[in-house]
């Protein structure tokens, strides 16, 4: 049996990856940022709740900003350390900017987690306004202390 290909996210060295936002790859018009809140395989993951939370949030922020209509998905990496958002036609600098508007829409935010019932969500009662107002401040402090200027991921030494 033929080995099928390895996909680009796992060519990463996870090692020198930190908290920033990394473009992991472009699809035709396509572009699929690696919104990394934590450093890989240090023992420090997002608990579900967290991520789910942060998920609703992010999600339904950014779908009302002014890059909505060309935001393809937004959703959190299996592996517990990030997110990852799709968006068509991209301005980096723009979706840069944009990211961090929504991070401080929902530190802002008061009121229920969006999408909070029975009726549209699948795990309604698994949703802590507070849990994703805590990762979204770590996250955006890791965004403002960033040097990636150019949104590709660090190297080895």
């Amino acid at each position: 049996m033929e080995l099928p290909k390895k996909i680009e996210s796992f060519k990463v060295d996870h090692d020198y990856i930190t908290p920033g936002i990394y473009i992991s790859r472009r699809d035709g018009d396509i572009t699929t940022y690696d919104m990394r809140t934590r450093r890989p395989n240090m023992g420090e993951y997002m608990d579900n709740r967290t991520m789910h939370s942060l998920e609703h949030m992010f999600a339904t922020f950014v779908r009302s900003s002014e890059i909505g209509d060309k935001v393809i998905y937004f959703g959190p990496m299996g592996c517990q350390t990030g997110f990852y958002l799709l968006v068509r036609d991209a301005d980096d600098r723009e979706v840069l900017d944009v990211v961090k508007k929504v991070l401080c829409q929902i530190i802002e935010y008061e009121g229920e987690v969006f999408g909070a019932s029975h009726k549209e969500c699948g795990n309604y009662e698994n949703l802590d306004l507070g849990d994703a107002k805590r990762e979204c401040r770590a996250y955006l402090e890791a965004l403002e202390k960033t040097e990636n200027t150019d949104f590709k991921y660090p190297m080895g030494e």
